[in-house]
């Protein structure tokens, strides 16, 4: 039997067990996706100890994106994003991915959106952005992180230009009633809008030549993609991303087509 898993503390909420696990029923796959939850101070015997077991494949997610990359051989973007969600233990050392970054433009591909020559903005300057705005630096022509603190905005915008093609420039929320009506691509990375009726965005700012990201998913409906619905916008679903990134996942641990649609249905069903 192949084992996949999850490690982070807490997991108790996480999607990705029935997500997988349909993938497996699907394919017809002798295969498990089980859940970790390691002390925050002990992710470096937990990845030695998956190691030795022999199991082939974990997420991460919060607390230990960061504290895996030192543990695993990342790959040059998951190195450059500076956070691992993914490790693939077919190898010595383990081989580490961000498939979140995979995850934002597949979910922008499934919905028809080109990415290439694009002015996006990204509102947040946390974990979640930092993959979404290396992501659009790579495909985008400019890209504008926005944020209630002005600092982080200044110093994700940095490091993104340090080593892309792109335009990167950052700044305060205040900037987004100058850069949202140009735009061609928004992405709400920051929690704002999660089980609350609330958006980073006012409506007003918003036009039917947007294409819109919301990285939440609870609910799957926020106010942000309502109102940009309601403006004519194409709108992206935050569990388009959560999806993707399993689908890449499974991808890279198996070297088989992931079943997109039977991972999307599990996936909804557990999102109501």
């Amino acid at each position: 039997m192949h084992v996949f898993g999850l490690i982070g503390n807490p997991v108790g909420h996480s999607l990705s067990p029935p997500m997988h696990e349909a993938a497996y029923r699907e394919l017809d796959m002798d295969a498990k996706y089980v859940t970790f939850e390691p002390d925050p101070d002990a992710v470096a015997a937990a990845i030695e100890g998956a190691a030795a077991l022999g199991i082939d494949g974990l997420n991460v997610t919060i607390p230990f994106k960061q504290d895996v990359l030192s543990l695993v051989d990342p790959d040059p973007l998951a190195a450059r994003i500076g956070a691992v969600n993914t490790v693939d233990f077919s190898t010595s050392p383990p081989r580490g991915y961000n498939t979140d970054a995979a995850g934002v433009r597949r979910a922008f591909d499934h919905h028809g959106v080109g990415l290439s020559g694009t002015d996006a903005v990204v509102v947040g300057a946390g974990g979640a952005a930092r993959a979404v705005a290396f992501t659009l630096a790579d495909a985008c022509e400019r890209v504008h992180v926005a944020n209630r603190t002005v600092e982080k905005a200044d110093a994700l915008a940095a490091d993104v230009r340090a080593d892309a093609d792109a335009t990167v420039t950052a700044g305060g929320l205040d900037t987004l009633a100058d850069r949202v009506p140009t735009a061609d691509v928004l992405v709400n990375a920051t929690s704002v809008g999660m089980e609350s009726d609330e958006t980073p965005v006012p409506a007003t700012l918003l036009h039917g030549d947007l294409a819109v990201l919301d990285a939440v998913y609870a609910p799957v409906e926020t106010r942000l993609l309502r109102d940009a619905a309601a403006a004519g916008a194409t709108t992206v679903d935050g569990a388009w991303m959560l999806l993707f990134q399993g689908v890449v996942a499974f991808e890279r641990w198996t070297g088989r087509d992931a079943p997109v649609e039977a991972m999307n249905d599990a996936l909804r069903s557990h999102l109501g």
